[in-house]
């Protein structure tokens, strides 16, 4: 077992936490609000750190699930950073889903004090992490991989290797170019079936066993049908992925126009109040608010 450090204890991070902790880790866990740390600890034991560096020292393995860029550099960088506390040999797994660009730059950083870095965003949402299923997509060099492989794999039903740094947050952008415009297709047939006053249920229960079936059908459609989006990846948080999809898009030459106007779309469900409600509520943009 190993002393593992968890830096950022929000919706997937807890309980990806928890699965290490569970697997006889010694945890150590850094939160930007103590207090959530505090009560992680109270619950799963370990030990809670006020800064990044304390919670990261004598750890083999710092993991990381922040909300964006700037927190990735603010937990990592700086004398309160973890890289200040993390000896040369040490891993560090981010996480989070941020632009390729700041993983490389802080591979570099980390490489320069010995440190290995491995870029690890995740698919699977708030279930995928509480149920240990999570889909890991990495990049970084192979032998720091290597070592947080077996690491990972407490929460992942599936964790890969897919090239250098960088490589993982691409995957990352992927998977969330296919997801937007999945879920665009799935509204406009759902509010379609609502208008034409067929059972959206019985039809789903037909079409989900063809070539229209997807995860986003099997486990969004009720809720859909229902009016319901309080739950699930935030709206703001997938117009801020996107942004990174797109940004790169540029970068690379790459042409997303489905994505672009799919972005646009959340940005009008941000506009109606819904940027906290799930990402299916791309259906809500079309059918209109609540009475």
């Amino acid at each position: 077992m190993a002393v593992v450090t968890f830096l950022g204890l929000g919706v997937m991070g807890a309980p990806m936490a928890r699965h290490l902790a569970g697997k006889g880790h010694d945890l150590r866990v850094y939160n930007r609000t103590a207090a959530r740390a505090e009560a992680w600890v109270a619950a799963h034991g370990g030990s809670a750190h006020a800064t990044p560096r304390g919670a990261a020292e004598g750890a083999a393995f710092v993991m990381a699930c922040v909300g964006n860029d700037d927190d990735l550099r603010a937990v990592c960088l700086g004398p309160d950073g973890a890289f200040a506390g993390m000896a040369p040999g040490a891993v560090f797994v981010d996480h989070t889903t941020v632009s390729a660009r700041v993983t490389r730059e802080l591979h570099g950083v980390a490489a320069a004090q010995g440190i290995g870095f491995v870029d690890a965003p995740v698919s699977g949402g708030q279930a995928g992490a509480e149920n240990g299923v999570l889909s890991v997509m990495c990049g970084g060099d192979e032998a720091p991989y290597a070592a947080a492989e077996p690491v990972i794999a407490v929460y992942a039903r599936i964790c890969r290797r897919l090239g250098d740094s960088g490589s993982g947050q691409m995957a990352k952008m992927m998977n969330q170019i296919a997801i937007a415009g999945l879920v665009q297709g799935l509204a406009e047939a759902m509010a379609f079936g609502q208008k034409a006053g067929l059972d959206g249920a019985a039809v789903v229960e037909v079409i989900s066993q063809g070539a229209a079936g997807s995860w986003q059908m099997a486990n969004r459609h009720k809720t859909m049908l229902e009016d319901r989006f309080d739950f699930g990846f935030a709206v703001d948080w997938m117009r801020k992925d996107l942004g990174i999809c797109l940004d790169a898009a540029r970068e690379i030459g790459a042409r997303l126009p489905v994505t672009a106007l799919v972005d646009q779309f959340y940005g009008d469900v941000q506009a109606m109040g819904g940027g906290r409600w799930d990402t299916s509520s791309l259906m809500r943009r079309l059918n209109g608010p609540r009475d």
